[in-house]
């Protein structure tokens, strides 16, 4: 179980000696095995939260515990190596690293070519072609975003964070991640949290957060509070936005 207590976390302003607050004394649990969607409109700081989470950045202030532990001063290695995974918005590259050493580092032991190779099947990749692909400037964004969902798969984290998966990936590869998606949360035994717009993910989320100017301003079971979101309720909200995130499935694309 991951639990934030009043978390809050502040930056300084570039044209001033003053302080912006991105997070707002923040409280929130996520549960063992549970599916979280974290949504709202750009800026409201979902992304920082995550980052949060994972160590990247340190609260300014309040406390985050996964499984009873204080993890509030731990680096990213020491979160990794309780069992937090984290997925970019935008993949990182590594020039000189192929592909099958990207997945042999996430998987934390040696790994065979075929083992590779089905990982990567798995999120939509043809094998052959990339396995021993640099992962440099010869990508697109949306191969490496698909190539790092590998990793999370090879390394089975126990507490996965995907910071909007959807991003730079064309319509059948999101079709496939909605089921990699399903996949993950009925088989690894693990819980997730997905940032995102998209209401085919929060669709499949048991419960969903909404995050506004730094704080959370509502959280229910993903039937309660989806159709409101969608409504003109909470779309006020989202500003331009909530288009975008009803924008696949409307029309069945």
């Amino acid at each position: 179980m991951l639990e934030l207590r009043n978390v809050s976390f502040e930056v300084r302003d570039d044209n001033s000696e003053k302080t912006k607050e991105i997070i707002k004394n923040v409280s929130l649990t996520i549960g063992d095995n549970e599916f979280v969607a974290i949504t709202g409109p750009n800026g409201g700081g979902k992304s920082t939260l995550a980052r949060l989470i994972m160590g990247i950045e340190r609260p300014t202030s309040g406390q985050i515990l996964y499984n009873g532990q204080d993890i509030t001063g731990m680096s990213i290695t020491e979160r990794a190596k309780l069992g937090i995974g984290f997925a970019f918005q935008m993949p990182i590259r590594f020039k000189g690293i192929t592909v099958k050493d990207l997945l042999t580092l996430a998987y934390g032991d040696k790994l065979t070519t075929s083992e590779a190779c089905q990982y990567l099947s798995e999120v939509g990749l043809c094998a052959r072609d990339y396995v021993g692909r640099e992962v440099n400037a010869s990508l697109s964004g949306g191969e490496l975003k698909r190539i790092e969902i590998a990793t999370i798969l090879a390394r089975k984290p126990v507490f996965s964070i995907f910071d909007e998966p959807e991003a730079g990936i064309d319509l059948w590869s999101f079709q496939n991640l909605i089921r990699i998606f399903e996949r993950l949360h009925k088989e690894m035994n693990g819980s997730i949290a997905i940032i995102s717009h998209q209401e085919r993910i929060l669709n499949i989320a048991d419960r969903i957060i909404v995050i506004a100017d730094g704080e959370v301003l509502t959280q229910a079971a993903s039937e309660e509070i989806l159709p409101k979101i969608l409504s003109d309720s909470l779309g006020c909200l989202y500003h331009k936005e909530v288009e975008g995130l009803s924008a696949f499935g409307k029309d069945g694309k």
